[in-house]
């Protein structure tokens, strides 16, 4: 595993936007119209922006595997990041949805703790790969980084079969909400 850089961002996309293609969370954020994968690809490149920024994006050395990780605690807003946010409201929320939108992170926001954490926000392996221990070998490798850093990581799921596989490695579940599905809250502290 290595740090990713501007190079492998349109690996990372490819990676995160096939990995959540069918994700009731990110399709909760997602507007669902004829141009929904593709807004999948902005929401991860608005995510892989962010955390490059305020955080780390880390990918496998097979180029496989990727986990973008943002440090709230880090996180500040300027120009730039205002015109992210602006251009994510326009090209992938939609203006009539942005409120709950909002609504939904600052929900997600209220269970993170107030000390520094790695928030966990996008881990994906290429589908193709799936099941065959590619991502049990990475998030291995994301774990020792972040107890490196002293950081708990946190992260949610609405996929209920990845259930197991965050528990595996030390993962419970303390606490869900109810949307239109059930976003599981999980941390490994």
């Amino acid at each position: 595993m290595r740090k990713a850089d501007i190079s492998d961002k349109s690996i990372i996309l490819d990676i995160l936007t096939r990995s959540f293609d069918d994700n009731k969370s990110v399709n909760y954020v997602v507007k669902q119209d004829q141009n929904r994968v593709d807004r999948i690809t902005k929401l991860m490149d608005y995510s892989f922006n962010v955390c490059n920024e305020f955080g780390e994006v880390w990918i496998s050395d097979d180029q496989q595997a990727c986990a973008l990780i943002l440090f709230p605690d880090k996180k500040r807003s300027s120009f730039r990041t205002l015109l992210w946010d602006l251009k994510l409201a326009l090209s992938v929320i939609g203006l009539d949805r942005v409120s709950a939108v909002l609504k939904r992170e600052a929900m997600i926001k209220a269970n993170h703790p107030k000390e520094p954490i790695a928030y966990l926000w996008f881990i994906g392996v290429n589908p193709q790969l799936q099941g065959k221990g590619v991502g049990s070998a990475f998030i291995q490798e994301v774990i020792q980084e972040c107890e490196r850093k002293k950081r708990p990581i946190y992260l949610e799921t609405s996929v209920e079969r990845n259930l197991p596989f965050y528990k595996k490695f030390g993962f419970e579940i303390f606490h869900s909400l109810d949307l239109s599905y059930t976003l599981y809250h999980l941390r490994r502290v």
